[in-house]
């Protein structure tokens, strides 16, 4: 992001362009090239509080609207509209899983914005571990290479439902296994 000015093509702008791209679902941002404008002043905390200006997004609304327009491309994130596309910082994740069901079909995520996703082939659930503080790191796939960061509770949760397959100690979901931690471990 060095050498990039900061620009504001307006959080209202931003979120009047999320409106009307929404009417019909998600915007297929994805599809969607428009020309980079900069960066904005806009920050994901890894607890998932959107932040704008350095001021905290106290309206759901608004959040659920921006992340119905946030693409990742590479290791970078922005806000795409058919005319504009800003980058924004995010601290780990754009989203957080804060709770899960378990269905039939298998594990059905929630979202902080509300999206769902059934961890599956389609919906990975992956495991990152801090390689300083051994802290273990969950993520399940949403939507368009954007993860949520599943909250300890739901972690939590996930470790009672977990059973050893092979090597690992994991979950089973959609037809597939998750591992969550070496089974060696559990020694």
């Amino acid at each position: 992001m060095t050498g990039q000015k900061i620009v504001t093509p307006s959080a209202q702008s931003l979120a009047s362009a999320a409106q009307a791209a929404s009417k019909k679902g998600l915007p297929p941002v994805e599809k969607w090239n428009p020309p980079f404008c900069g960066d904005i002043d806009m920050r994901i905390a890894r607890d998932g509080t959107w932040f704008y200006m350095g001021t905290p997004i106290g309206r759901h609304a608004m959040v659920k609207l921006f992340s119905g327009i946030i693409r990742r491309d590479g290791d970078d994130y922005f806000l795409v509209t058919p005319v504009e596309k800003v980058r924004i910082t995010v601290d780990d994740a754009p989203f957080v899983a804060i709770d899960f069901d378990v269905t039939p079909d298998g594990l059905l995520f929630t979202n902080n914005v509300g999206d769902q996703a059934l961890a599956g082939a389609d919906h990975p659930i992956r495991m990152e571990t801090d390689p300083e503080t051994g802290e273990p790191s969950p993520y399940v796939l949403i939507r368009r290479n954007l993860w949520a960061l599943i909250d300890r509770k739901s972690f939590y949760r996930l470790v009672d439902l977990a059973h050893v397959q092979g090597d690992h100690f994991g979950v089973t979901s959609g037809g597939a296994f998750f591992p969550l931690m070496a089974a060696d471990a559990l020694d």
